[in-house]
């Protein structure tokens, strides 16, 4: 019996771009009303990802930045993984020197030292406002991430990925879309996440479901009993998954909680 849905956001229950349909909502306030515990688990900032919880109507904790903090629905902080000072330093040297944009996260506020084009897509319509300034005018600590972008050559994102697993492998590195390349602490990932919530509820690991379409959920997937990929999830996630569903615009979060969930509990 399934007792716990560990879910990422875009491309998962939201349409990239665009919101949650009706179905995945009526779907979530299904489960909840059935004391399933729905966990949104995020590479987003927490700051950004509290409106979505709160259309959902969810008031279980929140895993943000790949799992690198958790916050309860009173904001209280029940686990934190930043990124170590010296190496997030030496990777804003790096992103110079090769002229990348890169996103600061410090203490859940977002900083960049360019207003372009590749922030303001980042930010439309996530519930997220930044701050354009010299990184040599913050104090570098307690960085929650640092996030590589370019949305107009993946291949030079997938180059950076490979360049800094190899420079650091202490590291967590991973490409979350074809245009992000994620940086964070060794333990901020999506299953570490998961794995504390579960703990903390007294869940086992076949009594949870996890769902995600992207690289960065490999890890979230490797948390659950029950693993699934959306259909428009990569190929090396999808190697990773049990069960392969539709893709997020034919609602293939609410098909696999009608078949894991609503089938299972009618029998």
């Amino acid at each position: 019996m399934i007792k716990m849905v560990a879910t990422d956001i875009d491309g998962t229950i939201v349409k990239w771009d665009t919101g949650f349909s009706e179905n995945v909502k009526n779907c979530i306030k299904k489960m909840t009303a059935r004391g399933v515990k729905v966990v949104l688990v995020t590479g987003r900032m927490h700051s950004a990802t509290i409106p979505i919880a709160i259309e959902l109507r969810l008031n279980t904790p929140i895993v943000s930045y790949q799992g690198g903090l958790i916050k309860d629905f009173s904001g209280n902080t029940l686990y934190q993984q930043n990124l170590p000072d010296k190496k997030a330093k030496e990777i804003i040297k790096w992103a110079r020197k090769n002229d990348i944009h890169l996103n600061l996260y410090l203490d859940d506020k977002l900083y960049v030292e360019k207003d372009n084009d590749f922030v303001k897509r980042y930010t439309d319509g996530k519930f997220v406002t930044y701050t354009v300034c010299s990184f040599d005018d913050l104090v570098i600590k307690n960085v929650n991430k640092l996030l590589a972008i370019d949305y107009n050559d993946a291949s030079r994102v997938t180059g950076w990925v490979t360049e800094l697993q190899k420079k650091y492998p202490e590291l967590y590195i991973v490409k979350s879309t074809p245009y992000f390349c994620e940086i964070g602490s060794p333990d901020a990932k999506k299953s570490n996440g998961v794995k504390f919530l579960a703990e903390r509820w007294g869940i086992k690991q076949d009594e949870i479901l996890t769902i995600g379409d992207q690289d960065n959920d490999i890890e979230l997937l490797k948390a659950g009993g029950v693993r699934v990929a959306m259909g428009n999830a990569t190929p090396e996630l999808k190697a990773c998954a049990d069960y392969i569903t539709e893709t997020v615009e034919n609602d293939g979060f609410v098909k696999t909680m009608e078949k894991f969930i609503f089938c299972t509990a009618e029998k």
